[in-house]
């Protein structure tokens, strides 16, 4: 199974690169992934937030590979444990999907379109932080569930 980071916007912070990176590094011993950007909307402030999320759907769907999971990353989504999201991402790699993608919407959130056609929405946090932070964060995360699922001391000693 690939797993893909799919994220509105450019990243724009020197050191959320250099962490993405070393992140990317750790979670390919694991497994296949990569980060895709897409572009934001332009001219975002003429329009309505409904607009501008509905932009941002199509934008993220014309990037999306064929047949993948999406899950969508949202602080209004499903808070899980770093166990809990261990054991969720064993079983998607266990279900046969060829590739998972995790979203992380632009500065107005997600359309409610693409909710509904999603997976599934997850948090990695109730805390409103900046998207570029949400990067790392979620790298983090992901390369703590291989870590755990691998049965290695990373996650207690990281």
């Amino acid at each position: 199974m690939k797993i893909t980071l799919l994220v509105v916007g450019k990243n724009k912070e020197r050191y959320v690169q250099q962490a993405l990176d070393e992140y990317e590094k750790r979670i390919r011993r694991y497994v296949p992934f990569g980060i895709t950007e897409v572009s934001p909307v332009k001219g975002s402030r003429k329009l309505s937030l409904k607009e501008v999320r509905q932009k941002e759907a199509e934008n993220i769907r014309r990037a999306l590979p064929a047949s993948s999971r999406v899950v969508l990353l949202d602080e209004r989504g499903n808070e899980q444990s770093s166990e809990d999201f261990a054991r969720w991402m064993q079983k998607q790699m266990s279900s046969g999907i060829q590739h998972l993608v995790f979203v992380i919407g632009g500065a107005y959130g997600f359309s409610e379109d693409l909710r509904r056609e999603s997976h599934c929405v997850l948090s990695l946090s109730k805390m409103t932080m900046s998207h570029q932070v949400v990067r790392i964060m979620f790298a983090e995360q992901l390369y703590r569930s291989q870590t755990i699922l691998q049965g290695e001391p990373y996650h207690h000693g990281g």
